[in-house]
């Protein structure tokens, strides 16, 4: 059930204490997953086959709103989080309201953290932090020409009247 997925902190750490008591690599990533399109799936599906589990910390409506502009996002984030639930490669979900997801991968401390390859490994944030503790950090190649923006300027243009 998709619906389980979603996750509170208290719950996921509990989950995640056990999984890496039993060996389980847990791999963590996180982002906006405005207007999911295949270049997020084959993103998610990549980061996947680093571990056994992958945790998406996914922003909050808020925090997309001050890192993005005021109107992003589309999809709101209650149906962000149960369509990314929904996918086969994806066991866990968590909402997180501060600009960045340092504060989760401190709580969590995954095994492997995974960001996009547009990504400097350098400023990778928490990469430091689980370096600290033997983790890996790991990029994944993005699918060329996908993105949300892309999207969203795709559709502004072919509005009739423009």
């Amino acid at each position: 059930m998709p619906g389980t997925k979603v996750i509170s902190l208290p719950g996921l750490k509990r989950k995640i204490a056990r999984l890496k008591k039993n060996g389980q690599r847990v791999v963590f990533t996180n982002g906006c997953f405005d207007i999911l399109h295949y270049g997020h799936v084959k993103y998610l599906q990549d980061a996947r086959a680093k571990g056994d589990y992958l945790v998406v910390a996914v922003n909050s409506d808020a925090s997309i709103k001050r890192i993005k502009t005021k109107n992003r996002p589309v999809i709101a984030q209650g149906d962000r989080l149960k369509t990314l639930a929904a996918l086969a490669c994806v066991d866990f979900v968590i909402l997180f309201n501060e600009d960045n997801p340092l504060r989760l991968i401190k709580t969590l401390k995954p095994d492997v953290l995974i960001k996009g390859a547009d990504w400097d490994k350098k400023k990778i944030i928490g990469a430091d932090f689980v370096e600290s503790y033997g983790g890996k950090v790991l990029t994944v190649n993005l699918v060329k020409g996908r993105s949300t923006s892309a999207i969203i300027e795709k559709i502004l243009r072919d509005l009739p009247g423009k």
